[in-house]
């Protein structure tokens, strides 16, 4: 790394009134640094360099901004970055204003960063603080989301997965499930969001997340909201389904066509098993989705599943939707007290359960790869 003495001179050359090439050159070479994680913890110990980072994201040359932006994003992905860049740094005001500018080209490289900081609660907290220091509502994060076009140079699909960290906080979810003011409702249509996984994601974890609440299940579950269908339509496919069962169904899911497709993310459909079973901690919540016949749904589903984890999560979900309901005094899942030895003992077995997850997507990839050597043409010989 480098000596005192190279380090001030290198940061003398982050100045805005420096000569553009020697800044280029100077960004170039902390954009380096950023790339691995010795640099990175090098820069931690030099909070002038972060600081000259986000000030020289004002810069009117466009590559520097550029360099400084990649390097932030760099910066940001690591934890031990977190509170040197919000503290230190000071970087949340600046990242928040270039976010609501409708003009500004480099806005998908902020919600990025911005979604990395609000990862872990702790900077999460700090983040969705700055937000209201800032006078920027969560509200208005949400609106830019749901607005098309709101920045025509950036797609700032990087929001969903943002919303989705801020709703770890009890604050955040209270905001989102406010009944007067119909933010979840904006946000349903974008779990089938076709053209950005990473939106599609984001939206689901921000479900999953409100889900916690179970006050709000039955409300969630009501028409005034209408959940169930955006959760389970990317869960459903193409199979033909009895007419007692289709009409059993919420409307959205009945006869639904034969080139149905289901979520391509295992990620994302685990977050949406997830959810599901979320809302089965009450008994009204269970109830209802046992009126909504969402069990074919989850049948048909778990036939077509290859992934081991989501089979699993299926299965979970499946359980309590076909099980007898519990004994009086836990009907609510979520305010059941373990005793210490069972908590420990179903530790032990989730753990031997991932184990064998483990195991199972190991013999799948193995298949997968004697599959692809075996459909590999042959070399024909001269």
């Amino acid at each position: 790394m480098l000596s005192d003495s190279e380090a001030k001179e290198l940061l003398s050359f982050l100045r805005r009134d420096m000569r553009a090439d020697i800044k280029g050159q100077a960004t170039e070479y902390i954009l380096g640094l950023t790339g691995n994680r010795e640099g990175c913890h090098y820069l931690r110990t030099k909070p002038d360099f972060l600081k000259a980072l986000v000030t020289l994201t004002a810069d009117p040359s466009i590559a520097i901004v550029k360099d400084c932006y990649h390097a932030l994003v760099n910066l940001s992905a690591d934890e031990t970055l977190h509170k040197p860049l919000v503290k230190e740094a000071a970087i949340l005001p600046t990242m928040f204003h270039n976010l609501l500018d409708p003009e500004y080209m480099f806005a998908d490289r902020v919600s990025t960063i911005l979604t990395n900081l609000s990862r872990h609660e702790a900077t999460c907290r700090e983040v969705f603080q700055a937000l209201q220091e800032q006078e920027i509502s969560l509200a208005k994060i949400v609106e830019i989301f749901c607005t098309e076009g709101f920045n025509k140079k950036a797609s700032l699909h990087y929001l969903g997965p943002l919303l989705s960290n801020l709703t770890q906080l009890p604050e955040a979810r209270q905001f989102i499930l406010d009944k007067e003011r119909c933010v979840i409702q904006r946000l349903l249509p974008y779990t089938q969001y076709e053209a950005s996984v990473t939106r599609r994601g984001g939206v689901v974890g921000t479900l999953r997340n409100c889900c916690f609440d179970y006050a709000h299940h039955e409300w969630l579950l009501s028409d005034a909201v209408d959940v169930l269908p955006f959760l389970l339509l990317p869960l459903a496919g193409p199979e033909e389904l009895s007419e007692e069962e289709n009409e059993g169904l919420p409307v959205d899911l009945q006869y639904l066509p034969e080139d149905k497709t289901r979520e391509e993310d295992p990620d994302i459909r685990k977050m949406l098993i997830e959810t599901l079973l979320l809302l089965t901690a009450t008994k009204k919540g269970r109830q209802i989705m046992k009126e909504k016949n969402v069990y074919p749904i989850m049948r048909e589903f778990h036939k077509w599943e290859k992934e081991p984890q989501v089979i699993s999560a299926c299965e979970k979900l499946v359980q309590v939707l076909i099980g007898d309901e519990p004994e009086p005094g836990m009907e609510n899942l979520m305010e059941v007290n373990i005793p210490e030895g069972m908590e420990q003992k179903f530790k032990d077995l989730d753990a031997k359960e991932q184990e064998e997850i483990e195991k199972e997507k190991q013999e799948l990839l193995k298949e997968e790869a004697e599959e692809h050597l075996n459909t590999t043409p042959e070399v024909l010989e001269r």
